[in-house]
């Protein structure tokens, strides 16, 4: 099959599908869910298609740094929605990410360092981020809803995939977390339910983060060793299982 009809049907289905779960159990379990990597993983999967298996396990360690900045994005997000409307809160979280990740890009760590070094952002980002009551709402979502964040994910995809050869793995890997789907689901809670609403997004997101962590240490370990279905099945599984046990977590963590 051509690589781009492959990019074009994989990842409308994963990010419509994840959409339609968040929408139905809830501002945490949609943000839970996005912390899979539902958008990094494909980015990932075309890059070791596309190129060899080296390149794509060095962007791994890329994404796996930018777990900081997604910890980062999530707890200066939080913290400015309990004072300022929504245009306030995505402007200084997005900087906030950027900034991270322009200091990431020029900074080189051995992977299981990086990798505990995030899992211990998470946990500590945990402990900060406002845990607030949710507002009742009635209002209804858009027809627009779900195609938009369809054509946005999709579109980041294809631009991140193509653009690989230019800038390189590394910053490939690290731009692959920029929160482009986080922020659709952050922003529309948000208006419609407030801050606190806003802050169960993105503590779904950081228990989320887990499997995150475990898919790309998995797979940076296994690319280069297994075949390219071996790694990514084994990363999958991974990802999961540490899924499963965050969501008991997440429900333990509910106000």
């Amino acid at each position: 099959m051509n690589l781009l009809i492959l990019k074009l049907i994989l990842a409308p289905v994963i990010i419509g599908s994840a959409s339609l779960a968040g929408r139905k159990w809830g501002p945490a379990v949609s943000g839970w869910i996005i912390g899979l990597p539902l958008t990094t993983g494909p980015v990932v999967f075309f890059l070791a298609l596309s190129h060899d298996a080296a390149f794509a396990a060095s962007a791994t360690l890329g994404v796996i740094s930018g777990g900081i900045s997604l910890v980062i994005y999530a707890l200066t997000y939080a913290w400015i929605a309990t004072r300022f409307r929504w245009q306030a809160a995505i402007i200084g979280s997005l900087t906030a990410f950027l900034i991270c990740t322009a200091i990431l890009q020029n900074l080189s760590f051995p992977l299981f360092p990086v990798f505990f070094t995030v899992i211990g952002a998470i946990v500590l980002s945990l402990r900060m981020i406002p845990n607030g009551q949710v507002e009742p709402s009635s209002a209804s979502a858009g027809r627009w809803d779900i195609p938009a964040r369809i054509l946005i994910g999709t579109g980041f995809i294809l631009l991140l995939t193509g653009s690989a050869p230019f800038i390189g793995p590394r910053l490939t890997g690290l731009l692959a977390t920029i929160p482009l789907y986080a922020s659709i689901l952050t922003v529309f809670a948000h208006r419609r339910q407030g801050a606190a609403a806003a802050s169960h997004v993105l503590r779904g997101l950081l228990h989320g983060l887990f499997a995150f962590a475990g898919f790309f240490l998995t797979l940076n370990l296994l690319l280069e060793r297994a075949s390219l279905a071996a790694a990514f099945l084994s990363a999958i599984l991974v990802a999961l299982t540490v899924q499963g046990a965050s969501l008991r977590s997440l429900r333990q963590a509910r106000p």
